[in-house]
């Protein structure tokens, strides 16, 4: 009988160079897993697998050696831990997130929540080619955001208010860029130099700043033949229906223009910056 290999690509599961053997990939969306899902991953991997699992450089988990007659096995028994096989393949890959404001302080944006919310929203849709998102905090960037097709990136609009500041100078040493001036009892924000990190109001002791959160969003990264790090269309997309619409709007570009194998970086050198930029505009204009 004749094995259908794209299938199980599909569902998670990748040819190894031993025969009939295969590493599953499993869905970990924000590289989040609970102890109950630990302990089945364990359990499966020492009875189907070689008592280990892999753990990728995208916050994914793989157990390898899991037999070809033993497939379906292997998913009912992770379904009774509430784990779902991952994808691979030309189409949306599993989203990962670094901890975010939930748990970081440096944290801009709920990165957990966002990636659960992308990865119902586009999790598994055909395209061209394998496309990815990346969430991270703030400008600490741990997960490096720019080399993802779609890199989102937690930051903070902000405004000084004046009647609650002390003149104390705490978010003037805190800016990194330089933004952030003191003269005369008065603070003076370059927004030329703004990277929107928010260190300005995290480091304020008397919430002398109003944040408004939001997110930087780039597109076209990659990492691995091709390095290229991904570019920036809006400066700062202030609300969560523009990222939405964004993120639609580049999905559905890459799905109508794409060809198969090329991921979206080279779908938008082909095609003009512009018309990529035009299609994310739009999108972001459109109320």
């Amino acid at each position: 009988m004749a094995v259908d290999y794209a299938t199980l690509k599909k569902g998670g599961f990748m040819r190894q160079k031993q025969k009939n053997n295969f590493s599953l990939r499993l869905r970990t969306v924000g590289g989040h897993m609970s102890a109950e899902q630990l302990a089945k991953v364990a359990e499966v991997a020492e009875k189907y697998g070689e008592g280990y699992v892999h753990l990728t450089s995208r916050q994914g988990v793989e157990i390898p050696f899991i037999k070809l007659d033993q497939i379906e096995e292997v998913k009912n028994a992770l379904a009774e831990g509430d784990v779902v096989p991952g994808v691979c393949g030309p189409r949306v890959r599993t989203v990962t997130a670094c901890q975010g404001a939930a748990i970081c302080q440096s944290g801009c944006i709920d990165t957990y929540a966002l990636a659960k919310e992308l990865d119902e929203r586009y999790f598994g849709y055909e395209l061209p080619h394998k496309f990815k998102f990346g969430i991270t905090g703030c400008q600490n960037n741990c997960l490096k955001a720019e080399e993802n097709d779609v890199g989102i990136k937690g930051g903070m609009q902000v405004a000084w208010v004046e009647d609650k500041c002390i003149q104390c100078g705490v978010c003037v040493k805190a800016c990194r860029n330089e933004a952030i001036t003191l003269e005369d009892g008065k603070i003076s924000i370059d927004t030329g130099k703004c990277n929107y990190c928010g260190r300005c109001v995290k480091s304020c002791p008397v919430d002398a700043y109003d944040a408004q959160p939001g997110y930087i969003v780039s597109f076209g990264g990659t990492f691995g033949n091709h390095i290229s790090k991904g570019e920036t269309i809006i400066p700062f997309i202030e609300s969560h229906e523009k990222l939405l619409k964004v993120c639609d709007a580049a999905l559905k570009f890459f799905e109508q223009n794409g060809k198969a194998g090329e991921r979206l970086k080279f779908t938008i050198d082909r095609t003009g910056k512009e018309a990529f930029e035009k299609a994310i505009k739009e999108a972001y204009e459109n109320e």
